[in-house]
């Protein structure tokens, strides 16, 4: 199961000359389509005499959502590079644009493809790559009768509650990272119970317990 992603921590900023001509590329995290759109409209404003804004991102795990533009930029010279980067450093949740001032040379298919492509590795390589846990939020619901052996089996797993109420109906919320939520909660059931794992594998439920994981 994938429970991990790597991106950056923090935007950063890479640099490439060729024959006059200056590449600026700026990374950014993103989590959205929002998030890459604005840092998009801020480099825009910051550079806005400049002739190209060309960009690239990846968002999520299933890989399936990335985009590559060329802003005016000859088909395939400058959004693919970009994004060929992002997925060599192996990052998702990142956006990258590089602004292009031209030098008055023009530098062809080859020299505009090896130009994006460098600029943005520089960028990437001035970033802190960081790695991003995947976790299940889960909602614990319980009756104050069995209160002693939620608390007791949220210790004995060394879960902290990330929020609690203990209202009418008191209930708490614990994350836990995806791939071991399973078997995690199947020690959480066989602690509040005071039964074995197997035992409580086989239960349908625990009396005065319940237990959702939240979308």
């Amino acid at each position: 199961m994938t429970d991990h992603y790597f991106t950056i921590k923090e935007p950063s900023l890479g640099e490439f000359r060729d024959r006059g001509s200056k590449f600026l590329a700026y990374a950014f995290p993103v989590f959205s389509e929002k998030d890459w759109q604005a840092a998009l409209e801020e480099v825009k404003k910051e550079h806005s005499k400049a002739r190209h804004h060309c960009y690239a991102y990846r968002l999520g795990l299933d890989k399936n959502n990335f985009r590559a533009n060329d802003d005016g930029e000859p088909s395939g010279t400058a959004g693919r590079p970009i994004l060929g980067q992002i997925d060599s450093f192996e990052l998702t949740n990142v956006f990258v644009v590089v602004v292009r001032y031209f030098g008055g040379t023009l530098l062809g298919t080859s020299g505009l493809i090896n130009a994006y492509k460098e600029s943005t590795i520089e960028a990437l390589k001035n970033a802190e790559k960081i790695e991003k846990i995947i976790e299940d939020r889960i909602k614990v619901s319980f009756d104050y009768s069995i209160m002693g052996d939620v608390m007791n089996a949220l210790k004995r797993l060394d879960l902290e509650m990330v929020d609690q109420d203990f209202g009418l109906h008191p209930n708490l919320h614990i994350q836990i990272r995806k791939s071991d939520t399973e078997k995690t909660l199947q020690l959480f059931k066989s602690y509040v119970a005071n039964v074995p794992l197997e035992q409580a594998i086989a239960m349908e439920k625990v009396e005065g317990l319940e237990i959702e994981i939240e979308e």
